[in-house]
């Protein structure tokens, strides 16, 4: 195998800067089968083919799956975040899959989202105000991940008792921790060990809250939750505890670091913040070249049905792809110039939200928590300076790529 087309997901270079490593494979083996045992897609019009295929691809045995990483013998749900990971619908094909999600769009509604926008503006103009003074601050900590996170509380119904600093800054790092299972990879004991305990934190915080909601139902998003229900009945007690760390997850892993990832791209050409902040209504359009040039999903994986020629390649029956969205996303034989960030960029749509059957559930709710980010701080501060030599890319896992560090200053 040639280096330049080595793939090691321990390789520091996929946490400074993954994009040369997959240009090489794009341009060398857009289907690459890895030595470390699964195929890998880097061109978008693959990525796509196989998100969008629900009768070739889909989640496949999630027990074997990780079982490959591990050996057979592998106790996979004696582990609380394999366990739950396990449980939770984009890891899950029909007809379950089809259930969860669906009661779960009956809570999370387009009507829902929509009717938040004054309290997302909220959220965010509360956040600046309590900095304005100071003339600068570290915005990964102070700004991208309390935004998403206390939004998402607000919908859930959170208390501020409930969402104090401390709760809050103990659910993301719990986050942080357990979600490292996304990774198609083995664990050492420490890794392991310390999702399952951040895990068994989440469930208990969150089935806390429901069981509350139980008591006392309000007019909010766990309370929706609870009330869902189908042919089968509702959700149970576990099963929203389960979605909820999902939800909460997806803010803290997607949302923030879409922030954060955006400013730094802003900084590295400051003419697309120029153009933002002549023209603010440009912040919906921002939000999605964001997406695609910096996306913080970087893969996701599917297992093949059955016998599947994608790109050229036959993938066998069984056999597992690691599709590589933020691959497809810089592809240039679909964008034009794909490694410069254009704010005002006109096209296809990027690959960041996934596909198919797993399309994400709360992409309305980033893109109206993109939009107003980068609005509110346009608006309060357009004199922003954001200090790119001071950013510094998170080292948990590679499948979500952010910041845990970028001063702005104004």
């Amino acid at each position: 195998m040639s280096e330049a087309l080595r793939f090691d997901l321990t390789d520091p270079q996929l946490k400074r800067d993954p994009y040369p490593i997959f240009k090489a494979l794009r341009d060398g083996e857009p289907m690459h089968f890895s030595p470390l045992g699964f195929w890998i897609a880097t061109r978008y019009d693959d990525v796509r083919a196989i998100l969008m295929d629900r009768t070739n691809f889909g989640q496949g045995d999630f027990l074997s799956n990780i079982r490959l990483f591990y050996g057979p013998d592998f106790d996979v749900l004696s582990h609380s975040a394999y366990r739950w990971l396990s449980e939770i619908f984009l890891y899950q094909d029909p007809p379950r899959h089809t259930r969860v999600r669906g009661l779960v769009t009956q809570a999370l509604t387009a009507r829902r989202v929509i009717e938040m926008r004054p309290r997302v503006q909220a959220v965010a103009g509360r956040l600046l105000d309590a900095v304005a003074d100071n003339g600068q601050m570290e915005v990964i900590h102070q700004f991208a991940y309390r935004f998403p996170t206390l939004v998402m509380c607000d919908m859930l119904g959170l208390s501020p008792e409930e969402a104090s600093d401390e709760v809050l800054a103990a659910l993301n790092q719990a986050i942080a921790d357990s979600f490292v299972v996304f990774e198609m990879r083995a664990f050492s004991d420490a890794e392991l060990g310390l999702a399952n305990r951040q895990m068994d934190f989440l469930m208990d915080f969150f089935g806390a809250v429901f069981a509350e909601r139980r008591r006392a139902p309000r007019d909010d998003l766990a309370t929706a939750l609870c009330n869902a229900r189908d042919e089968n009945g509702p959700l149970t007690d576990h099963e929203m505890a389960t979605v909820a760390i999902g939800l909460f997850g997806a803010g803290f892993e997607t949302t923030a670091h879409m922030i954060g990832n955006g400013l730094l791209s802003l900084a590295k050409f400051p003419d697309e913040w120029a153009k933002l902040v002549a023209d603010p209504d440009l912040a919906e359009a921002a939000t999605e070249e964001i997406l695609r040039y910096e996306s913080s999903l970087v893969g996701t994986n599917r297992t093949a049905f059955t016998d599947t020629e994608v790109g050229g390649k036959l993938i066998r029956a069984g056999e597992r792809v690691l599709t590589l969205v933020a691959a497809g996303n810089r592809d240039p034989a679909v964008f034009a110039e794909p490694d410069r960030f254009d704010i005002t960029r006109k096209g296809p749509k990027h690959l960041s939200f996934g596909g198919g059957i797993h399309f994400c559930v709360g992409a309305e709710l980033a893109r109206l928590e993109g939009e107003i980010a980068l609005k509110s701080l346009v608006a309060r501060f357009p004199q922003l300076q954001i200090d790119a030599a001071s950013a510094e890319w998170r080292q948990e896992g590679f499948m979500f790529r952010g910041l845990t560090k970028l001063d702005v200053s104004w």
